[in-house]
């Protein structure tokens, strides 16, 4: 097309792109400011408390103080991703830094909860700047594949344990410093990420070709909004009210215009078809039961250290870094296994390693069993990365570089909605059968029962709060209670993850010689580029 830029082409002003010896430097900025973005997804966790007594939000206020980070991001992730692709993804990148060091400062400083609801959208926002830009740039400064792949492991295995040392990392602001320091800590790195990521990072987009379709990216960030709103919703006990059920039909609607835009226009923001592809819509599939997974055995297993064996906010995160060790190892070991195995036995590998793993961890039985815990979650921190990787880069992969920002935000898409239906599927696993549990103890009144069956947490309370032999004696029950729920809720996400193994079996069965994916194809089980040869 006459006037169009090439995909990769360096504009005026911008570094030209990243040679052999700094595109390892830019790998490391790109992975640093992702850290941050991960962490602050959870650091906020451990500091609600800090706030409910600072701030005095409502009920309502709080859970937006706490959901607004991640519905906003995830909302907008696929608006900022193709807009990359269409205005360059380094100047995405660059901005997204500028917002999210802003929203930091107004977060920590707020007067009030409106304020900081306020700032923990903005800070969603500026995340979904960031995060799909990270991987999209990946995809042009590493054309090589076998390069790429090293990336993306280092990548994926930053965001795992970005995620897993949120809550540690906000323990340990708190032990010293007021509630606003988990957001304050992200101006320094902030500080060093604009003025490296604008001296190192090239600028890269999309061939150029026909208009941004704005209105197909409001439909997407609207519909996904609502989607993911009702099941949050549903993660919090509303299943069938009006709210979630308005939020919910809304929000497929609106997907399904989204869609039905994207099939009528010549050049659509993303290339829906991609998700027939089994390279691409197979490991989409795959990262959302892998999430689902992570997040809801990452609430299981606070909740049961802190409060079944009675353990510090710090002494839990101690006890969770197995987990994260094991993420990094194979997300660097990630590349070779890959060339070894091919995606489709690597996934299939990782699912069946993190469901044994789970089947492990259902033997604690309420007792603090340090051993196998360890080993539990150190097999769970290596398959679920494992299968995290090699997803992420199948489906990276399987894309032209020039719609790597709208593939790359579709899959932080499924991240977040895989995120947010771990929470309501295996949450709602756990409340159907731990309250039950506590419903039938009768030494309590009916109120303080009804009570107790919120959480254990809240049982604890009213245990407190009764006090004597009837107070010891609910408080044994609920744990009880929790223990079985939890047990149950384990065996349902090894169910989960046997299912995500047998969907494994449609990628693809080779690894890919050669450094372009997008429209390859396998010979003799090897999936081979464009313009490639079998024995590339």
């Amino acid at each position: 097309m006459p006037g169009a830029v090439p995909p990769g082409t360096p504009t005026a002003g911008t570094p030209a792109p990243a040679g052999p010896r700094n595109r390892w430097v830019v790998l490391v900025v790109l992975c640093v400011s992702l850290l941050v973005v991960a962490i602050d997804a959870t650091v906020l966790h451990v500091a609600v408390p800090a706030v409910s007594e600072d701030l005095r939000p409502g009920a309502a206020e709080l859970l937006w103080i706490v959901d607004a980070y991640p519905l906003v991001c995830a909302s907008l992730l696929v608006l900022f991703g193709t807009l990359g692709d269409r205005a360059g993804r380094r100047r995405v990148l660059l901005i997204g830094y500028g917002c999210f060091a802003l929203a930091s400062a107004v977060a920590a400083y707020a007067p009030g909860p409106a304020v900081l609801i306020g700032a923990r959208a903005a800070l969603g926002a500026a995340g979904a700047m960031i995060m799909p830009a990270t991987l999209s740039l990946l995809r042009h400064v590493f054309p090589d594949r076998r390069e790429r792949a090293v990336a993306i492991g280092v990548w994926s295995a930053v965001a795992a344990v970005g995620a897993a040392i949120g809550p540690l990392a906000g323990g340990l602001l708190l032990e010293h410093f007021w509630w606003g320091s988990v957001f304050l800590a992200n101006l320094p790195l902030m500080a060093v990420c604009l003025p490296a990521g604008r001296l190192l990072l090239p600028e890269s987009r999309g061939d150029g070709s026909g208009p941004w379709d704005v209105g197909g990216a409001v439909l997407a960030a609207a519909g996904l909004f609502g989607v993911i709103l009702a099941v949050k919703r549903v993660g919090g006990g509303h299943l069938m009210t009006p709210g979630t059920v308005l939020a919910a039909g809304g929000g497929v609607l609106l997907l399904w215009l989204f869609a039905r835009r994207q099939c009528r226009l010549a050049e659509p923001l993303i290339d829906l078809t991609a998700c027939l592809r089994p390279a691409f819509g197979t490991a989409l599939a795959c990262i959302v039961l892998t999430v689902l997974a992570l997040v809801g055995l990452a609430l299981v297993a606070a909740q049961y250290l802190q409060l079944v064996l009675d353990l510090s906010p710090l002494e839990t995160g101690l006890r969770l870094l197995p987990l994260s060790a094991a993420a990094v190892a194979a997300g660097l070991a990630g590349a070779r296994v890959l060339a070894r195995l091919g995606p489709r036995r690597m996934v299939t590998a990782g699912f069946v390693l993190t469901a044994a793993a789970v089947l492990a961890l259902t033997g604690l039985h309420g007792h603090d069993r340090p051993v196998l815990m360890a080993a539990g979650f150190v097999a769970l921190g290596f398959g679920l990365e494992t299968v995290l990787f090699a997803s992420y880069e199948s489906m990276l992969s399987d894309v032209p570089e020039g719609r790597a920002g709208g593939a790359a935000a579709m899959g932080e898409t499924a991240y977040q909605f895989g995120a947010g239906l771990g929470t309501a599927v295996l949450g709602s696993v756990m409340n159907a059968l731990y309250a039950p549990g506590v419903h039938r103890f009768t030494g309590v009144p009916p109120e303080d029962r009804a009570a107790a069956g919120h959480s254990l947490g809240e049982a604890y309370t009213v245990a407190e709060r009764v006090g004597g032999g009837a107070g010891e004696a609910l408080r044994r029950t609920a744990r009880d209670a929790y223990v079985h729920a939890m047990t149950v809720t384990l065996l349902v996400s090894a169910a989960l993850l046997v299912l995500g193994a047998v969907a494994a079996r449609r990628l693809p069965r080779g690894p890919v010689r050669g450094g372009e994916g997008g429209a390859g194809h396998e010979v003799a089980g090897t999936r081979v580029p464009p313009g490639g040869s079998a024995g590339a």
